[in-house]
This record gives structure tokens, C-alpha cells and sequence, in this order.
């Protein structure tokens, strides 16, 4: 499952990857599956630490990035890994992590 127009769901790797926080793909995957990453949906915080999950525009993600800690809120869903300002309009950064 990448990215699925009947749903408008994405994994939680492939976002990642799209959206140009992980150079590869497999970077991402081994994040999640190491630090793990935590999706706020609906008031609800859950913690997660499988790269399939599936998220949705309007998430709030945080995880660990190469760069440091992030947290987003998801604003669209890629359609794929195009250059750093269409990845950048796909999520907006949250500030006081």
C-alpha cells in the first residue's frame, strides 16, 4: 500500500520518504522501526513502530529524523518524490517539539 486514491491513506514510510525527510526509503522504515514515531489523529495520540501504518491528511506526526526530532501535521499526500518545495508543501512543520 503506497498511496491509495479510494482511502486517501498513505504508510507511514512512503510519507516520510516523499517528503524527503530520509534520503531512501528503507531509512525511513528503519527509523520507525528503531525510535518508533507517534500519529495524533482525532484528539487521540498513538504510538507507533510499524512503518505500514497507515496515516491520513490532517495527522500530526512526530518522529526522529537524521536532522533531530520533528513534528508535522500532514497537509496532502504525495504523489511522489519530487523536488524539496513540492515535498515541503505536502506538510507543515509544528513549532515547541
Amino acid at each position: 500500500m503506497t498511496a491509495d486514491d479510494e482511502t486517501g491513506r498513505m504508510r507511514l514510510d512512503v510519507f516520510l520518504w516523499r517528503a524527503r525527510f530520509f534520503k531512501a526509503r528503507t531509512s525511513a522504515t528503519e527509523a520507525i522501526d528503531r525510535s518508533g514515531a507517534r500519529i495524533e489523529r482525532d484528539g487521540q495520540v498513538r504510538r507507533i513502530d510499524k512503518p505500514a501504518a497507515p496515516i491520513v491528511p490532517g495527522d500530526i506526526v512526530s518522529f526522529r529524523a537524521p536532522s533531530g526530532p520533528k513534528l508535522v501535521r500532514i497537509l496532502s499526500l504525495p504523489a511522489r518524490r519530487g523536488p524539496p518545495s513540492e515535498a515541503a508543501s505536502c506538510y507543515e512543520a509544528i513549532e515547541g517539539q
